[in-house]
């Protein structure tokens, strides 16, 4: 489905078929960040099966994830060629692709390929492309909207960490292996849905038109790296996902390894989501009330700093109770952490550079996630200690809290009162300045290139930027601003 919907004002429609782009989003997300966890209920039945360590069994989750962020920049390109819904469908049969094949798996590099790098590729084929989908059709309510569909995540973990055991008992982790891809068809039907909101979508500036006159189309705008708050951004979730992770992760093994029984070690992590999917939708319109939604980013720093002190504070829990504490307190700080931060990225660079943005800090997070978990599970094998772990990663994570408020404080607020630009600050109304910008310009005509893409012809150099396309498929243009 294209632009020739029924037409209505500018701006995305907070509603409508948005709501079924929420509920698709929603599962995507669920298992896009359940998943890589959910498959740590296997890791004891692998580390018997292949004689291997924890810390080279962790690496199955670690390269799922790095996967899943780090093949951010591919999936912008993707969707800038080819659009939102076929680059999900094709994402979610490599998902169960990956998860169907690892079941015949007879050596751990196997696994790796398999679960980690084809599960991982497809779930993030799946990932970005909703969350692009989900800041089209919603910008008045898309601090609630981020929060119901961050709620995935908890719902999912929830759902499938116990799941996961019972499969394991039952069939074996190659049954289990093999049922769950089935199950991750499920992200094929959610990509059927992401059709383009109806009537005009978001218009960014594009670059001016060379001497040919005809303008050229950048897949990927890595020039939103000297943005100063893009930067702040990026540095501050490098930290976080350094430690963020790693506790969750290690969570079920550690209570085994305690002597917690398997079954009620298992539901630790699913104690985790009951608390983080009350958190996510609650933080998620705490943030969109108008007294707060100007300082996200600040909410946003407190959350790090909450989840941190929450590692800090029970390194030393040893019983099953502490370890539900901490699992209360942790799914509390995590949930909020889950549902501000990609609104604090949207609102620092703006939907029409967006995409872009969440391709290369999917790809920092992606370094981060192969140290993180892996050199944690290094660490465990050596020093038969998790109290060190946890005392790492809550540092890291705190550390990204400070960070970002610190700076936001310090650097984006104030370099803001220098030069103060209506309409500007959180690139709240990029779409109105750009639109605003278009309608001054002269009507460019447009031509087919081979492929199908189509270019715009400006009808004299020199006389300023060319109108931006509206992209058919993907609705939105991916253009550098």
């Amino acid at each position: 489905m294209g632009v020739s919907g029924p037409r209505r004002s500018p701006g995305p429609p907070d509603g409508g078929w948005g709501w079924v782009v929420l509920g698709a989003c929603f599962v995507v997300t669920g298992f896009a960040y359940g998943f890589p966890k959910a498959v740590s209920v296997f890791f004891r039945a692998l580390m018997r099966d292949f004689g291997a360590g924890y810390s080279d069994t962790a690496w199955v989750s670690s390269i799922m994830l790095a996967m899943l962020y780090g093949t951010g920049p591919v999936s912008s390109i993707l969707v800038t060629r080819f659009g939102c819904r076929p680059v999900m469908l094709v994402g979610g049969l490599l998902a169960s692709a990956g998860m169907v094949l690892a079941s015949f798996a007879t050596r751990l590099l196997e696994l790796y390929l398999t679960a980690g790098v084809l599960t991982g590729l497809g779930l993030a084929l799946n990932f970005q492309p909703s969350l692009i989908m989900l800041g089209l059709y919603f910008e008045r309510r898309r601090p609630l909207a981020n929060g119901l569909a961050a709620a995935g995540s908890p719902v999912f973990l929830s759902a499938l960490s116990p799941l996961g055991q019972q499969l394991l008992e039952r069939f074996g982790w190659r049954g289990g292996f093999l049922l769950f891809g089935g199950l991750l068809l499920h992200c094929c039907a959610c990509g059927a849905v992401m059709r383009p909101p109806p009537g005009p979508s978001p218009r960014p500036r594009r670059d001016s038109a060379p001497s040919g006159g005809r303008t050229r189309r950048r897949l990927l705008d890595v020039a939103v790296c000297t943005d100063r708050a893009f930067a702040v951004y990026a540095v501050t979730k490098f930290l976080m996902a350094l430690g963020l992770f790693v506790p969750a992760i290690l969570l079920v093994n550690y209570a085994k390894d305690a002597g917690v029984p398997d079954s009620e070690a298992a539901f630790l992590l699913s104690i985790v989501g009951f608390v983080d999917i009350v958190a996510r939708p609650a933080c998620g319109a705490l943030a969109g009330l108008a007294r707060l939604r100007p300082h996200v980013a600040y909410l946003f720093s407190l959350a790090l700093m909450a989840n941190g002190l929450t590692d800090l504070s029970s390194a030393r829990a040893r019983s099953y109770g502490a370890l539900v504490a901490f699992c209360i307190a942790f799914g509390l700080s995590y949930g909020m952490v889950g549902a501000l931060q990609f609104e604090v990225l949207m609102a620092a660079v703006g939907a029409p550079r967006f995409p872009s943005a969440l391709g290369l800090v999917l790809l920092l997070e992606a370094v981060a996630v192969l140290i993180g978990p892996p050199s944690a599970g290094r660490l465990v094998d050596a020093l038969k200690n998790y109290e060190i772990i946890f005392y790492l990663a809550g540092s890291e994570v705190a550390l990204a809290g400070i960070f970002m408020a610190v700076a936001t404080n310090c650097c984006l607020r104030r370099s803001r009162d220098a030069s103060p630009s209506p309409g500007t600050e959180g690139g709240a109304s990029d779409t109105e300045d750009a639109e605003a910008e278009v309608d001054s310009e002269p009507l460019p005509t447009s031509t087919e290139e081979p492929g199908g893409l189509e270019t715009l012809e400006v009808p004299s150099p020199g006389t300023g930027p060319s109108e931006p396309k509206v992209e058919a498929e993907l609705g939105l243009d991916s253009e550098s601003v």
